[in-house]
Parts: C-alpha cells; sequence; structure tokens
C-alpha cells in the first residue's frame, strides 16, 4: 500500500512537471517589434532585432501603403489601408532592405541578429 502511494505520488509529481514545462514552451511566444507607417515614412527606418523577431507593420497614414522586400528575401504584404498591418517573423540573420511597392522611394531595412552568440542583442 506504501509503495503504491509513493509511486503514485513520485509518477503525480513527473507528470505535473512535464505539463508545466509544457505550459510554458506553449505559452512562449516570439518579441514584436513595431514599425509605423506615417507621413509616406517608416518609422524606425531602420530596425535591428534578433531572430525569431516578429516585425508588425501598420499604416497609420491616410493612404495605402504595401511593404515589399528587395530581392523577395521575405513574404510581400497585400495593400494596406488605414489602421491595416502586416507582419513577419524573421528567423534569419541577414540585413533585409525593403520598400513600400506603392511608393518606392520609401526604405526601410531590417537587421536580423543571432539570437546567441555575439552578435545576439542584449
Amino acid at each position: 500500500m506504501l509503495r503504491t502511494t509513493m509511486t503514485a505520488a513520485v509518477l503525480g509529481a513527473v507528470v505535473g512537471s512535464v505539463l508545466a514545462a509544457g505550459v510554458l514552451v506553449a505559452g512562449a511566444q516570439s518579441p514584436t517589434i513595431a514599425v509605423a507607417i506615417d507621413n509616406s515614412n517608416f518609422t524606425p527606418q531602420t530596425l535591428t532585432v534578433k531572430a525569431g523577431t516578429t516585425v508588425t507593420w501598420t499604416n497609420k497614414d491616410t493612404i495605402p501603403h504595401g511593404i515589399s522586400a528587395l530581392k523577395n528575401a521575405f513574404s510581400r504584404s497585400k495593400v494596406l489601408s488605414t489602421n491595416d498591418s502586416y507582419s513577419f517573423t524573421f528567423t534569419t540573420p541577414g540585413t533585409y532592405a525593403y520598400i513600400c511597392f506603392l511608393h518606392p522611394p520609401m526604405t526601410g531595412t531590417i537587421v536580423v541578429e543571432a539570437t546567441t552568440g555575439s552578435n545576439a542583442i542584449q
């Protein structure tokens, strides 16, 4: 009887620990950084993030805009009306130049650094 009770207690503790760890992993989300589109500008125009970061562009302008990476480095947005947003998660270190495909003089850059090592952002 004592052995059965102890076995049940140990199994309960193990299952509880595994479930708790699963909740922590499932609850972990990539950081999100905002870029505003306003007055026909991207703000900030240059952004440095860690790999795994999601960047969300939000059109706060009164005219439509669209996000397009040079060299097709990431997927293109739809046309963004006022208050529309577009998000992309950057997983690979590198420098990503982009434009507004409706207004090509509007440019921006996302610099993605490694999550570990000497290039990591703290």
